[in-house]
């Protein structure tokens, strides 16, 4: 995509991926949306545990799988996880409170949110973590809206995210 802004990083290891991510945490706010996309295993519950971490939550980050949605309210922010690969349907999202949730009081990371394009806010980051055969993990963030964008500058101006501007959307 043309418009917004684009960064990426690679890293070597599950613990680098979990290291950037805890440099986003500082920077969120209620009602941020961080949509994460990936092959099963790339990498995306191990960046939401990363957040976690940046946000002082000490409770174990697991897939949420099976839950549909988990949530790590005690950290500095609320923290809710969302994993929608199981559901079928956009109807189903009513029924788990995902719209309630999303604009709440807490930042809210969204595996699999691609499968419902049409759910998605007007503002929020896409996050896609791709791994190569030797594990690499090729990280690329983009914003779509006003506030996505500036937390995405932000973010990318910490000097610990090392996080480097590149053209276009997430592939």
């Amino acid at each position: 995509m043309a418009n917004g802004l684009t960064y990426a990083r690679k890293t070597a290891s599950t613990e680098a991926t979990k290291q950037l991510a805890e440099t986003l945490a500082p920077y969120l706010h209620p009602g941020d949306v961080v949509v994460l996309s990936g092959d099963l295993g790339a990498g995306k519950t191990q960046f939401v545990q990363g957040v976690a971490a940046g946000l002082g939550i000490s409770a174990q980050v697991t897939s949420p799988t099976f839950n549909i949605l988990l949530t790590y309210p005690a950290g500095s922010l609320p923290l809710y996880h969302f994993d929608l690969y199981r559901l079928e349907e956009a109807d189903e999202l009513e029924d788990i409170g995902y719209y309630e949730t999303i604009d709440g009081d807490g930042a809210s990371f969204v595996e699999w949110g691609e499968k419902f394009p049409e759910a998605l806010p007007y503002g929020y980051l896409e996050t896609s973590i791709r791994v190569d055969d030797e594990g690499n993990r090729s990280v690329r963030t983009h914003a779509y809206g006003d506030r996505a964008r500036r937390l995405l500058f932000v973010w990318a101006k910490d000097s610990k995210s090392r996080l480097m501007k590149c053209a276009g959307g997430t592939a």
